[in-house]
């Protein structure tokens, strides 16, 4: 009764100003009270405290914005990337903070046995494949000091189960079309992930899917039906929205020549692809940000000078004008943004936003997962050297009875790595004159003068069974991508550190060798352990694997770099769900 009669209270003044009124009227007036105290009953009955966070869930400061993002569980709590997270904590067994700050919490989910990691990442940490134990991680963005806090966030989204057609949470409220649209796009998500789960299921009982151009096989993957699965799920739902703020050539402009090929290759190619680009930015499961750290060295650095610093503020002043003007940025944190960078200041440069480097997805050449490369977010990014933009001319190489060299390697005497390789078998190591190890600094030419000429370069390459591929200053060499193109059996030497490209899917020991610097000495030892046969399955495996790493002239082809790029970022926005009704 007292809430009938605070209700009924504003109509009581009117009632009692027309005391004498006819009967029709106050009959009138009464029915209007009346109707106006069902409202308020039906509203007080549906309201959830949970809708005031609207105010500050759209801010439009990424500062002062909140969100709720959740990674997505497969078939019954499973993860299709096994995370080895930046939202992880410090060892104990709750919670934490990650780099960017925000309260994480993580639910340690039981590890299936190996055959099942189709996508575990390489356990750089180790120097295996083996994939670290899997993370459930909520990440719950605060709002400002200055907003009101909402009485109540919305609970996590349960994993989606591999039958379930529902979305993936439903609310008494009514949700605004954009909610309606991620809810949507989030349910698509979970369908293909319970499809490629599947697929890893029933990887014994594999069926070759119908492809006209390319069915995946053989051991150069983990597992070639689920990538499989995968790859046509990709190309049947994924969505990028390319950013059109920002002018060339710091935005929409990279590269396309030289060792930072890739990255130009890559914007022009996300520029110009209409099949996985939309114009709709509600309709993208992912969002580009199509900033050039080479075009930014060469155009805002001062040669010299040591300072990044304008750099580092030219992507945070950057990502304020797209989460100023956009919602997307703000909603999710950044997570399912991507930036991609084969410069080796990529990583530095993307720590100028806590959010962009904790969060979103990081494509870059330089993968070390000591200086904070995520392999359960980020993304390594081949690099590829193209001196010319005839790419099919750079690829092929004779079979290895006409290869009469074991190793090759010349370049530059510089970083961590490669000092030691040249000290044990470059010039003045003794070694110099060995028939099977050919080891220099400068690659000498057929007239004694020293000089890497790129002809007598590749021919060595050509020559050689083995391609020795050290690092430089960074753990990143364009010479992996090089032994792949002319089918060298690719050597990586380090320590690993290094998250080799597209290891999500590859099995990079069916057709590459991994030997640690501590081992350099042994390199000979190593490599001729190698049996000719075995030698010749690893030398079909790279031919097999080389169109994972073309770069076409043209437009891009299925399966190639682009794809494969593209493909590698599919996998982590799978892990990653975005709470729509956080939205208000």
């Amino acid at each position: 009764m007292r809430a009938t009669t605070s209700a009924a209270a504003p109509c009581l003044p009117w009632l009692r100003s027309h005391g004498r009124a006819s009967s029709a009227a106050a009959y009138t007036a009464v029915a209007a009270c009346l109707l106006a105290l069902v409202t308020f009953l039906v509203v007080a009955a549906f309201w959830d405290p949970r809708t005031q966070a609207s105010t500050w869930f759209l801010s439009s400061s990424s500062s002062s914005s909140a969100s709720s993002l959740t990674t997505a569980g497969g078939v019954g709590g499973e993860h299709l990337l096994a995370t080895a997270s930046s939202y992880y904590s410090d060892g104990g067994g709750g919670g934490g903070r990650n780099s960017t700050g925000k309260e994480v919490h993580e639910e340690v989910r039981g590890q299936g046995g190996d055959d099942d990691g189709f996508l575990s990442l390489v356990n750089s940490s180790s120097g295996g494949y083996g994939a670290p134990p899997p993370h459930q991680i909520s990440v719950t963005r605060q709002p400002p000091a200055s907003a009101p806090a909402p009485a109540a966030l919305a609970p996590a989204a349960s994993p989606v189960t591999g039958n379930s057609d529902e979305v993936i949470r439903a609310t008494p409220q009514v949700q605004r079309s954009s909610d309606i649209k991620l809810e949507r796009l989030e349910l698509g998500l979970a369908k293909a992930r319970s499809a490629i789960m599947e697929a890893i299921r029933n990887k014994d009982k594999r069926s070759p899917l119908p492809d006209k151009d390319y069915v995946p096989m053989g051991p150069i993957y983990r597992n070639a039906h689920a990538f499989h699965r995968s790859y046509l799920e990709m190309e049947k739902q994924l969505k990028v929205y390319v950013y059109e703020e920002g002018e060339p050539p710091v935005f929409h402009d990279g590269p396309c020549r030289s060792i930072y090929s890739t990255e130009g290759r890559f914007i022009h190619a996300m520029e110009t692809a209409t099949r996985l680009r939309t114009s709709d930015p509600s309709q993208a499961h992912v969002f580009f940000l199509p900033f050039s750290v080479v075009k930014m060295v060469k155009t805002i650095y001062e040669p010299g000078s040591h300072d990044m610093a304008p750099l580092k503020r030219t992507v945070a002043d950057y990502l304020r004008v797209i989460s100023d003007k956009y919602p997307f940025w703000n909603r999710s944190a950044g997570a399912d943004h991507f930036m991609l960078s084969c410069h080796d200041w990529g990583p530095y440069v993307s720590s100028a936003n806590a959010e962009l480097f904790g969060n979103s997805i990081r494509v870059l050449c330089n993968a070390n997962t000591s200086e904070g490369f995520d392999l359960a977010k980020d993304v390594s990014l081949p690099e590829i050297n193209l001196r010319s933009d005839a790419v099919e001319r750079q690829v092929g190489g004779p079979s290895a009875s006409r290869r009469p060299f074991l190793a090759f390697f010349a370049g530059g005497n510089h970083g961590p790595v490669r000092p030691a390789l040249l000290a044990h078998w470059g010039p003045g190591s003794g070694r110099e004159d060995d028939p099977d190890v050919r080891v220099s600094e400068y690659l000498p030419t057929r007239g004694g003068r020293a000089g890497a000429s790129a002809a007598a370069y590749t021919d060595m390459m050509r020559r050689s069974r083995f391609c020795l591929c050290p690092g430089g200053y960074e753990v990143a060499s364009p010479r992996l991508a090089e032994a792949v193109y002319l089918e060298c059996v690719p050597v990586v030497v380090d320590d690993g550190e290094y998250a080799l490209p597209f290891a999500d899917v590859l099995n990079w020991d069916a057709f590459a060798v991994r030997v640690r610097v501590a081992d350099v000495p042994r390199i000979k030892e190593i490599l001729s352990a190698v049996s000719p046969r075995q030698y010749i399955r690893m030398q079909r495996r790279v031919r097999m694997v080389r169109r994972h790493f073309m770069v076409h002239g043209g437009p891009p082809r299925r399966y190639d770099a682009f794809h494969m790029i593209l493909h590698s970022v599919w996998l982590r926005r799978l892990n990653v769900r975005i709470d729509a009704h956080a939205q208000g």
